[in-house]
């Protein structure tokens, strides 16, 4: 075990988390989730594995939960039969036997393209399916996104104040647009050693990466990508709270700072993900305001939205056929995207994943043995139609998690909660490489899990029997 020096953001983090509890210090769980290229330690005997600083929080929680007196029935009960905890128990078992059994099984049967480790560097290489390091790596990843969901969905299941949640995720968005902008600042001035004690993971850094000219912002994650896909997130939950509580001050300027975060990623995933995300999210808004209980300040926003959206989309074609840098940055970002080397590439790992996903008769190669482009078809290619169901299933009761009509204050956080989940839903099935959303989704989606259930029991009446 290597410890390094962001080691200490960990320690800090997590006394805090204990001492306050994981109510009133979830805040101190979330503020560790921008710093995705911080090492809790470093693993040299598993070939360089990482331990997040969020990866030891997700620990912590779950730690909390087991040890708190009373959360064993509540922890019991977030896993109740076909809601969303129990689909996702499913989904954790097929995946521990796939990364277990199926790259023995299939083991020579069929070409994967994984992570090759030389010498502490990871690159991405083709050859033949066996069990590896990855696969337990993988499963581990997996099985902290567990602990997240099961914490988090046990503390909050009776929660009936959203004030530490909005904290949280305010400290996060405040935390990844500062960094986002040291990363550039220090770029800019030649001082990127001193962000180095930051970036301690065993992760390829993209620090020097540029788009027609422009400074990739990283912040405290790896690439711009990550920085993106994580900064979508935000700007999903900020997007929705903003819109259902129209007189938050905290939900304009999270919204703006988690705005600019996405856009200034400079990340083609990102830009994309934004696009379906508010296409979609645009679509529900419309068929929900088809209703005639619909506020007039919605069906406002919604049809000035559209107008808005016409406008924008005139200019950037404006300015894409008449301003030179911008029409570099479009067609580097977007329109020459899938022509790059970085493209074919990628479409390449989904025209293999799903070729193991045929060689393996639809069980899948294991969780760690693929890597795709596509979360659903990394899916699919790991655990294989049973796991992908399973999956699935926990996505679909997420997003039909109860939630009372009108303005009540848990109801607003647990929709906004669905749509930071749905953008980051939106980036994973265009890009992600592995089924694991990562430990910020599922903080997410256990939040929406317990806070839905709590509306659910207060609405039963008096006497019944809970779980």
């Amino acid at each position: 075990m290597q410890f390094v020096p962001s080691t200490l953001i960990a320690v800090f983090a997590i006394v805090a988390l204990v001492g306050l509890g994981m109510q009133r210090g979830l805040w101190a769980f979330m503020v560790l989730a921008p710093f995705g290229a911080a090492a809790a330690f470093n693993l040299p005997a598993l070939g360089g594995a990482t331990i997040g600083v969020l990866d030891l929080g997700a620990v912590t929680l779950f730690c909390m939960v087991l040890l708190t007196r009373g959360m064993m029935s509540s922890l019991l009960g977030t896993f109740r039969p076909f809601g969303p905890g129990f689909w996702l128990a499913c989904a954790i078992v097929v995946a521990g036997i796939s990364a277990i059994f199926y790259p023995v099984l299939f083991a020579g049967q069929t070409e994967v393209f994984g992570i090759a480790r030389q010498e502490g560097e990871g690159r991405i290489a083709r050859y033949p399916l066996g069990f590896s390091t990855g696969n337990i790596t993988q499963l581990f990843r997996l099985v902290l996104d567990f602990f997240t969901f099961a914490a988090l969905a046990t503390a909050f299941r009776r929660q009936s104040e959203v004030r530490p949640v909005l904290t949280a995720l305010a400290v996060a968005t405040t935390v990844n647009f500062v960094l986002g902008w040291l990363d550039v600042a220090t770029a800019k001035f030649g001082l990127t050693a001193l962000m180095e004690w930051l970036r301690s993971a065993n992760y390829s850094m993209h620090i020097t990466d540029t788009m027609a000219g422009m400074k990739r912002m990283i912040g405290g994650f790896p690439e711009a990508s990550t920085f993106g896909y994580f900064s979508l997130g935000l700007f999903g939950f900020w997007l929705q709270y903003w819109l259902l509580a129209p007189g938050s001050r905290l939900s304009r300027w999270m919204l703006a700072l988690a705005t600019i975060s996405v856009i200034r990623s400079t990340s083609s995933a990102a830009y994309l993900a934004l696009v379906v995300f508010l296409v979609t999210f645009g679509l529900y808004l419309i068929l929900r305001n088809l209703r005639a209980e619909a506020s007039r300040r919605s069906i406002v926003l919604v049809f000035g939205g559209l107008i808005m959206g016409w406008v924008l989309v005139i200019a950037i074609a404006a300015s894409y056929e008449l301003v030179q840098p911008v029409t570099d940055f479009l067609d580097r970002a977007l329109f020459n995207k899938m022509d790059s080397d970085s493209g074919v590439e990628r479409m390449s790992w989904n025209t293999q994943a799903m070729q193991n996903f045929y060689d393996t008769y639809g069980l899948g190669a294991g969780v760690g043995a693929v890597r795709a482009s596509n979360w659903l078809i990394a899916c699919l290619a790991s655990v294989g139609v049973i796991g992908t169901f399973f999956f699935l299933a926990f996505l679909a009761s997420l997003g039909m998690a109860p939630s009372r009509p009108g303005w009540d204050p848990r109801a607003v956080v647990v929709k906004s909660l669905k749509a930071g989940c749905l953008a980051m839903l939106c980036a994973a099935l265009l890009t992600h490489p592995t089924p694991d959303f990562g430990v910020f989704f599922f903080a997410l989606a256990g939040l929406i899990a317990g806070l839905s259930r709590a509306l659910a029991l207060e609405s039963r009446p008096a006497g019944a029997t809970t779980t």
